[in-house]
């Protein structure tokens, strides 16, 4: 049986709940309740929860760790778990998307997110990435304030919108249509 890690990105406490930069926690978490997973402690500095789907084995964490060291969380995860980096999908907010825009696809750099640069330091850059839009409305060194900011409430029916629709292409992607998914996901337009 595969095993498959999904990671949701963002920082833990009630305090970041809500805020755009733990969009890729809010997708999880409602990945989790769709299929009805609990998530308990992990072994390490995350929560972690479990299903199948298909025959494969779902591990879902939220690192602990704080945005800036999730790989943190992740390369101890899957070096226990001995799940291969490219079984990896990580959920993450985008700025340079509009809210209601994702992308899903393998590999890349960085792009500039200090959670992604610390998934690649720790694991190698050959896990997927799942992009979702947060919009860019910040002004020069307005960056970290805007991320840990909620969304407001005009963006909320969009911001729903999105993790539903997460929700719906990881259903997809585990039923062993991943190109299916692909397309679905990034030829998208937000409402």
């Amino acid at each position: 049986m595969a095993h498959w890690l999904i990671v949701g990105l963002g920082n833990p406490g009630d305090r970041y709940h809500s805020t755009r930069h733990n969009i890729g926690w809010m997708v999880a978490e409602a990945f989790a309740e769709k299929k009805q997973m609990q998530f308990k402690k992990g072994k390490g500095n995350w929560q972690e929860a479990e299903c199948s789907i298909k025959g494969e084995k779902i591990s879902l964490i939220l690192p602990e760790t704080y945005m800036n060291n999730s790989g943190q969380a992740v390369g101890e995860f899957i070096r226990y778990y001995k799940i291969p980096t490219e079984h990896v999908i990580m959920l993450v907010d985008e700025y340079n998307f509009p809210v209601g825009k994702m992308q899903l696809k393998q590999g890349g750099s960085d792009g500039g997110h200090n959670g992604t640069s610390s998934m690649i330091a720790h694991i190698g850059p050959a896990f997927w990435r799942f992009r979702f839009g947060i919009d860019k409305q910040f002004g020069p060194g307005e960056m970290a304030d805007y991320v840990l900011a909620p969304f407001r409430q005009e963006e909320l029916e969009l911001r729903n919108g999105m993790i539903e629709r997460g929700v719906k292409a990881l259903l997809l992607f585990f039923s062993g249509n991943h190109s299916r998914a692909l397309q679905q996901i990034n030829a998208e337009k937000p409402l």
